[in-house]
């Protein structure tokens, strides 16, 4: 079971096919240290690399938080953040949880890994009696911005930025 003092871990075997190829491969999601997100976060191109820990730790710091990486047969495939939204503006318990960030590694991406990280947030989110996911992206990430809309997430919001590519996009879906 999960909670702020359980571990949730979700693992699921995928084969693909390639032409005339087939490989095994098994996706396994846990709970992560900051650290060793830091290390995945390195080798993610679009992510910029010059936030230290304390910087990511400043985030989530004193809220409840979720850090989970990926792994692809054993190799580490993607991270996620995500942390409470803590209050709503009239001072009730927010029911959000937002995911902060999320990426996943060239050479692992279109296999289902965002995919899983994805469904063991929600599930993770739901045990702990949150009822939405809410994340912001850019125009320039239309990758991510294509996957949140098919699964589910719906805009509610856009911020204008001066340049037009940077915009970011508040997403948000009920789970």
């Amino acid at each position: 079971m999960a909670g702020s003092t359980g571990k949730l871990n979700i693992q699921k075997n995928v084969i693909f096919t390639s032409r005339c190829n087939i490989f095994f491969m098994k996706i396994a999601v846990k709970q992560s240290t900051i650290e060793e997100i830091l290390r995945v976060n390195s080798k993610i191109p679009e992510f910029d690399k010059s936030e230290t820990q304390s910087e990511f730790e400043e985030r989530y710091k004193k809220k409840k938080h979720l850090l989970i990486i990926a792994y692809v047969n054993g190799k580490p495939a993607g991270y996620l953040i995500g942390y409470d939204n803590e209050q709503t503006p009239n001072g009730a318990k927010s029911q959000t949880f937002y995911c902060w960030m999320t990426g996943v590694i060239p050479k692992f991406r279109n296999r289902g890994v965002l995919k899983k990280m994805m469904d063991f947030q929600d599930k993770w989110a739901k045990n702990n009696n949150y009822r939405k996911i809410r994340i912001k992206t850019r125009n320039t990430r239309r990758e991510m911005l294509l996957y949140l809309v098919k699964y589910g997430f719906l805009i509610i919001n856009a911020e204008s930025i001066d340049k037009v590519k940077e915009n970011r996009i508040l997403l948000e879906k009920e789970i």
